[in-house]
């Protein structure tokens, strides 16, 4: 099935062309649609379903959304990148901790193929892994006193769900932002920059924004940024 002109490659109108958020935008509606019928139709009819039964192998094959859109890039591919991009997770972190005594310190992450492995896995594949070293970088600045929030282009439908998979694949989480409604007439960076703004009203001195799209990361209102791969944005 055809997606938006948006999605279509050679068909992808000037305003698309001109605005890249637009194509990831159309992309992640695509999936998050989809995820909802999927990830209600698990906890209606499988709640007592176990970890061991519900959570793919280590070595985890490509969805046939992914393989679509990454021909070039594998699992073992990414999941290498990532390891390479967050190898300066940890030292960073354990520098800007030290001696914060009194602060509140924070680090905003986003979710899909930053925090989860979402595009390696399909929807009904619940509860979607963690992406290994964002996992470990997240969990080790909780250790050193900083608070974890999340911030997801997803709908508010799926926060519950959301927070679920983020707390049962090993995240602490102390806040999680999906987008309400309003949110979708408006540039994904511009929601994304206005909660970070939110986070810092509440105190919190955010030292990392961690993300894997430009859309993530732009906007300032954090020290350090993170990129994750993208594969020049077909990573959504």
């Amino acid at each position: 099935m055809k997606g938006s002109s948006c999605e279509r490659g050679a068909e992808r109108s000037p305003s698309c062309s001109e605005n890249p958020e637009t194509l990831i935008y159309a992309r992640k509606w695509r999936i998050y649609s989809s995820a909802a019928g999927a990830l209600l139709a698990f906890v209606i009819t499988a709640p007592e379903a176990t970890a061991a039964s519900t959570t793919p192998a280590p070595a985890a094959r490509q969805s046939s959304r992914s393989a679509a859109l990454l021909a070039d890039v594998d699992y073992q591919t990414w999941q290498h990148d990532v390891a390479a991009a967050a190898a300066l997770l940890r030292p960073y972190i354990e520098q800007r901790t030290a001696n914060a005594s009194g602060q509140k310190l924070a680090v905003v992450l986003d979710i899909d193929n930053t925090s989860l492995e979402t595009y390696f896995h399909d929807v009904w594949e619940f509860p979607t892994p963690a992406t290994k070293p964002v996992l470990d970088a997240a969990r080790y600045a909780k250790s050193r006193g900083a608070a974890i929030f999340f911030i997801t282009a997803r709908p508010g439908i799926l926060h519950s769900l959301t927070e679920y998979n983020l707390k049962k694949t090993g995240y602490p989480v102390d806040g999680l932002y999906a987008q309400d409604l309003p949110d979708f007439f408006d540039k994904v960076s511009k929601y994304k920059t206005a909660k970070r703004t939110e986070i810092e009203a509440r105190g919190y001195t955010i030292i990392a924004n961690i993300g894997n799209n430009t859309s993530d990361l732009v906007g300032g209102h954090a020290e350090k940024t993170f990129k994750l791969p993208d594969y020049n944005g077909e990573l959504s």
